[in-house]
């Protein structure tokens, strides 16, 4: 720990903060920059598609620290200045600003960009994604009684926002090119029954793939589908994915995955000096043997935790492999589902309380009869229960 002076965090994200304050919990006193693109200091995403987006929480609520809290890391912070290149050999971050900073040791944290659509490219009035304030103050001026929304996507974020803006008396209609949206994150019987609720709520469900937005008189009009239909919408939201924000690393060496994410090893390390957190990292799971990379808030604090503490242990000592239980949390209509693992990869569901009629149940999601996840709404304990069983791919029945 000694022989580092001077480490960097590019990304001031949760999984930033939580690197910085990682390090400083474990007794690292030397200089700890933390670089972040956008203006604002750290915040939370995930009430971007909800409480902030409906109006009843304003932007000061989504702050992740006070003021004194963050001073109290000493940070060298550097907001609203990108990272544009990394040269490993001299150790160094160069900006956007044209200033750099040196570093011992880095933690890459810069997450995803949201994917657009053709068309939509570049800033386009009523053509949206969702992943910063910004882009969620934008959307919720549109989002007014009767205006038309068109929500591309099928995916959790997608579902979100329709949730919330046909709350606010939009009228929404989600796009979705799955047969059973949400199914690939929540698993079939649950997918189903939280898109019951949409319908029930008045969300209009299409199915069909978006190949470009409309557009007429320097605004977004709707979307083209790939079979030539046309849909017609005041605003268009496209919820359609992201890409890791890795392109300043080009040249590097810091090696990429296939979907350009930083590619870790099982301790979060890419490469000498290099660590990476949060969603733009990904890692060998070893449940699996395959690499994994999640864009989840609590994977964001926990991988970032762990890149932290091994990158302290150093060259020579014991480091932590990364071995999470996948969390993610939705709320939608009143009702928050949660799930622990992979539920979207089970062949069977199996309730231990409740039921989905009730809309209230912990069921175990089984793949090959092991536990390979666990959903349920309004049933906390009994699905934590579960937990144990989705960490060890636990046999089932149990016991």
């Amino acid at each position: 720990m000694s022989a580092l002076r001077e480490v960097a965090v590019v990304g001031a994200g949760a999984a930033g903060l939580h690197a910085a304050e990682a390090l400083r919990r474990a007794g690292y006193d030397g200089r700890l920059t933390l670089v972040g693109a956008e203006s604002e200091p750290p915040y939370d995403r995930p009430p971007l598609s909800k409480q902030l987006l409906d109006g009843r929480w304003e932007p000061g609520r989504l702050a992740l620290r006070e003021r004194a809290a963050l001073a109290d890391l000493r940070l060298d912070l550097r907001l609203g200045v990108a990272a544009e290149r990394l040269d490993r050999t001299a150790r160094t971050v160069h900006l956007a600003d044209g200033r750099q900073v040196r570093c011992d040791a880095l933690v890459v944290a810069t997450g995803v960009r949201p994917r657009r659509l053709p068309g939509a490219e570049g800033p386009l009035p009523g053509a949206h994604v969702l992943r910063t304030l910004a882009d969620a103050l934008a959307l919720r001026e549109e989002l007014r009684p009767g205006a038309r929304l068109l929500v591309v996507g099928g995916g959790l974020l997608g579902a979100e926002a329709a949730a919330t803006a046909v709350g606010l008396g939009a009228e929404v209609t989600w796009l979705v090119a799955a047969a059973a949206p949400l199914a690939a994150v929540l698993g079939a019987d649950t997918a189903a029954l939280v898109t019951g609720l949409h319908r029930e709520h008045g969300v209009r469900i299409l199915r069909g793939t978006a190949a470009a937005v409309l557009r007429r008189g320097g605004r977004a009009t709707g979307v083209r589908l790939t079979d030539g239909r046309e849909l017609a919408a005041d605003t268009v939201l496209m919820a359609i994915g992201s890409r890791p924000a890795t392109e300043w690393l080009a040249g590097s060496g810091v090696p990429l995955d296939a979907d350009g994410g930083v590619a870790g090893d099982a301790h979060c390390a890419a490469g000498p000096g290099v660590w990476a957190a949060g969603d733009t990292a990904s890692w060998p799971d070893p449940r699996t043997g395959r690499r994994r990379r999640l864009e989840q808030r609590t994977n964001a604090a926990d991988q970032a935790q762990t890149a932290a503490r091994n990158l302290l242990a150093g060259e020579d000592g014991t480091r932590q492999a990364y071995a999470p239980v996948p969390y993610l949390w939705t709320d939608q209509f009143g009702l928050r589902v949660q799930a622990f693992g992979d539920p979207g990869g089970a062949d069977h569901f199996e309730p231990v309380d409740g039921s989905l009629a009730a809309r209230r149940f912990a069921a175990a999601c089984l793949r090959g009869g092991r536990v390979t996840g666990a959903v349920g709404i309004a049933s906390a304990r009994a699905l934590r229960t579960l937990r144990a069983q989705v960490a060890d791919h636990a046999p089932w029945p149990a016991g």
